[in-house]
């Protein structure tokens, strides 16, 4: 069987395949086709079902980029695995009705079904837990969420907090202000802004406090009312911290908690909140448990594999 798919572009062929011909070849491999490329169109050839499923794959591809969507090749690399282990719905099922967050400098699209998922019940509920390992997206999305909704005036500040368990009780002695103290554990919230509107405005919203930056502990004693609060490594929260910082939560305000319960820093003898949480909000209306997997990581393909390898063995301590 042959089939040919055309688009308005050559531009918008090579962005299908994250503009590295090695990724066509890839995907001859996992469909078991053989593909042509040539100006603005490609041509499928093989057996009618192979064929059905590479086209529909790079019809999607093409589908997503036109939603504002960049292709990069773990992208690439992480929807063709997919794709080839069963999962081509899914894959279509996240660019249907889609979820598009247009900020400032890029616009944000979910990755995978459960990244889509995971956004609509942020959209739906004023506590969301985000729990799942490194690279599923979980502090990423959220950080677009609060700025979505910051750009669109629905909040009139995003508060971003994490426990700063590795300081212990010398974050006093740290050099610089409470900000710089803290920027070595709050990095990747700042690098998701940085990447979503740029580090000139980020600093310009925390110079007007629109986005504050603080340590759990300050979260004692206040209501956050008309704000997105987000609480980053929340595995390293104690149970009277997770309890704590929950009951900020004022009128027209958003929670979003995320962690990765495998990684938890705490002394032993110390229960993490977030695996509390977990046990005790279960079936809570307005609070959704959201849980990722090792196979919705969108960065680097090798990462999913050292996730599995991790979870495979006895190393990690998910006390």
């Amino acid at each position: 069987m042959e089939k040919t798919l055309n688009f308005e572009t050559a531009h918008q062929v090579v962005e299908t395949y994250s503009n590295r011909y090695e990724n066509v070849e890839l995907a001859e491999e996992k469909f078991g086709v053989k593909i042509v490329t040539r100006d603005n169109w490609m041509k499928f050839e093989g057996e009618a079902p192979n064929v059905e499923l590479a086209a529909k794959f790079f019809e999607t591809m093409g589908s997503a980029r036109k939603q504002g969507m960049r292709i990069s090749n773990s992208d690439f690399i992480n929807m063709i695995t997919r794709a080839g282990a069963g999962k081509m719905d899914e894959i279509t099922q996240v660019f249907e009705d889609p979820i598009v967050m247009n900020l400032k400098r890029k616009s944000i699209v979910p990755k995978n079904i459960n990244q889509k998922r995971y956004l609509k019940f942020i959209q739906k509920n004023d506590i969301v837990f985000g729990i799942g390992p490194a690279g599923t997206g979980k502090t990423y999305l959220a950080v677009a969420a609060a700025l979505k909704l910051l750009q669109d005036k629905a909040v009139e500040k995003v508060i971003l907090t994490r426990p700063a368990v590795e300081a212990g009780e010398a974050l006093g002695f740290l050099p610089g202000d409470l900000q710089e103290k803290l920027l070595p554990y709050l990095r990747p919230l700042y690098d998701a802004m940085y990447d979503m509107i740029g580090p000139e405005e980020t600093a310009r919203l925390m110079e007007r406090q629109i986005i504050e930056i603080a340590p759990l502990a300050y979260m004692r004693g206040r209501t956050l009312s008309n704000a997105f609060i987000i609480l980053d490594e929340a595995q390293n929260t104690t149970m009277e911290q997770m309890m704590m910082f929950l009951t900020r939560l004022g009128e027209n305000s958003r929670m979003i908690v995320t962690g990765d319960i495998t990684q938890i820093d705490l002394p032993r003898n110390k229960k993490s909140g977030l695996k509390g949480a977990v046990e005790i909000l279960d079936g809570i209306e307005g609070i959704k448990l959201f849980h990722f997997d090792a196979g919705d990581v969108v960065r680097h393909p090798l990462v999913t594999k050292i996730v599995n390898a991790y979870e495979k063995s006895n190393l990690t301590d998910a006390s």
